[in-house]
């Protein structure tokens, strides 16, 4: 049969072309994305270097902004309104950094998500690379500015009498965990934000809710106590207040297992595992789509 005969899609299929663009099947994009990690990696740490090179302060203003927040929230809440009750005075500030500081991981990652393609079009347009490398990168610069912080983490909760110990190991799993959790948000809302900019002006409103609603400021068990038994299994299960719980279990003593809800590292693996997975799934689907229109 002669080319003259034979459909465009059965021409292009007979000398093995392919839509340019088109989506590659998903085992295929997860071996393109492991490929270009090295470039996932160098953008992270490009985007977190640039993020304060203006400021005269640079990099220290990674450490400083949670550390600030945590401050303003300590005296508003610790001081002015007292919502520390439930918890051990020597321990309200460990408990406070630390809420502060993961809460701001996965907030970060979210809102970082949200602009990866919108934010990146020129990048997008010009350059032919599995488009999930720009929210993966932006939940691992964000991963990379948690661990200096994290420094300044150690030194607060040391500071309020708390000694090292074999628990703090496992604040590996619980970021290792969480950080799984944000890359499959930012992953979502990169797509969401794709189709739909405006949305980066919502999400503000929506984190501050979902922050005042995960106990970062005061303890969930002790507000909700003589509440509905299904408002605090909701709250208490929602992925933001598990990870913040398993790290402060993990550096404080006396934060015990009776603090945690029931199954909680189930919990930490299920929120992982499922909005990682869903999360990068939802992504791929509309990957021939970024860019265009």
């Amino acid at each position: 049969m002669s080319d003259t005969t034979l459909s465009p899609a059965d021409l292009a299929a007979k000398h093995g072309l392919s839509v340019s663009g088109a989506r590659p099947q998903l085992t295929a994009y997860i071996k393109q994305l492991w490929g270009r990690r090295h470039f996932i990696l160098s953008f992270s740490s490009a985007k977190l270097t640039a993020q304060y090179s203006e400021a005269k302060l640079g990099q220290i203003w990674q450490v400083a902004t949670p550390l600030l927040n945590a401050l303003v929230y300590y005296f508003i809440f610790g001081v002015l309104m007292n919502a520390k009750r439930g918890i051990a005075s020597d321990a309200y500030i460990p408990f406070l950094v630390t809420g502060v500081f993961l809460f701001t991981f996965t907030q970060n990652s979210l809102m970082a998500g949200v602009r990866a393609i919108s934010g990146n079009l020129g990048l997008v347009r010009a350059l032919h690379f599995p488009r999930a490398s720009l929210p993966v990168s932006f939940a691992l610069q964000q991963l990379q500015q948690l661990l200096f912080s994290m420094i300044v983490l150690m030194i607060v909760v040391v500071s309020s009498g708390f000694m090292p110990g074999m628990t703090w190991l496992l604040i590996i799993p619980v970021l290792a965990f969480q950080f799984v959790f944000n890359t499959g948000l930012a992953l979502t809302f990169a797509r969401l934000g794709a189709k739909t900019p405006d949305l980066a002006q919502l999400m503000p409103f929506i984190m501050r809710t979902w922050m005042y609603s995960s106990g970062v400021m005061f303890s969930l068990g002790t507000v909700l106590r003589g509440k509905p038994h299904w408002l605090k299994v909701i709250l208490q299960c929602n992925p933001a207040a598990v990870y913040m719980d398993l790290a402060r279990y993990a550096l404080m003593d006396g934060y015990g297992s009776h603090t945690l809800p029931p199954h909680v590292w189930a919990l930490a693996v299920g929120w992982a595992v499922v909005v990682g997975g869903l999360g990068f799934v939802y992504f791929w689907k509309a990957e021939e789509r970024y860019g265009r229109g």
